[in-house]
């Protein structure tokens, strides 16, 4: 487990973009219970932090796609961090919506992309990977190529990761649901009891039982 992955849990931590409720439970859209709940556009309200992830994220995208024509956002989370890439690493920028409008241009990729450019998708969290992996269908549809995606936070679901893998996609996070367990543990925010719960509920979030 690298520094920076520690180093953002703690961040997100203390900033309350991510809650661990072992004993109360949250309830995600989706209906699944869950112990763990996790808002990154919360980093976007502390300037500090933002910059953080503006940079760490610019610089995967730099190290690993140099050849990156444009950044792409996965509409509605990401938008303002891809964007914050974007401007940072002097890229074009576009996002992507979850389907098409119903009106208008019935524009599901919002921006100026163009078949044959080379985009990095910039996605805030990987839950299931489903709604990440239909923006990069949408892209690829368009006739673009994607390189990676990059998001500040992963729950690492084995179902994600085979979504991703079966995808061909590349997923690089800044932190993820390992590191933040860790620092949860190590600074008091949830006792050692709370970890095998938490590890029960990854392994199967659909039919955890609270």
């Amino acid at each position: 487990m690298s520094t920076l992955e520690k180093i953002f849990a703690g961040k997100l931590l203390d900033v309350k973009a991510i809650k661990l409720q072992p004993e109360q439970p949250f309830t995600w859209a989706s209906g699944w219970k869950s112990p763990f709940y996790c808002d990154n556009r919360k980093t976007l309200a502390y300037p500090a932090l933002r910059t953080f992830v503006k940079l760490e994220l610019s610089r995967i995208v730099a190290e690993r796609y140099p050849e990156a024509d444009a950044i792409a956002g996965v509409a509605t989370g990401a938008i303002a961090q891809g964007a914050l890439v974007a401007d940072e690493l002097g890229l074009p920028f576009a996002y992507v919506r979850p389907k098409p409008k119903d009106h208008g241009m019935g524009n599901q990729i919002e921006g100026d992309l163009t078949a044959g450019q080379k985009v990095v998708v910039v996605e805030d969290l990987i839950s299931t990977g489903g709604s990440s992996l239909k923006a990069v269908a949408a892209l690829r549809a368009h006739g673009v190529e994607v390189l990676g995606m990059v998001a500040s936070y992963t729950y690492g679901f084995p179902v994600a990761e085979d979504a991703f893998r079966e995808a061909g996609v590349e997923l690089t996070t800044l932190t993820n649901y390992e590191a933040v367990v860790e620092v949860a543990l190590s600074t008091g925010y949830i006792r050692p009891e709370h970890v095998e719960l938490l590890h029960e509920w990854r392994r199967d979030p659909a039919h955890w039982n609270a």
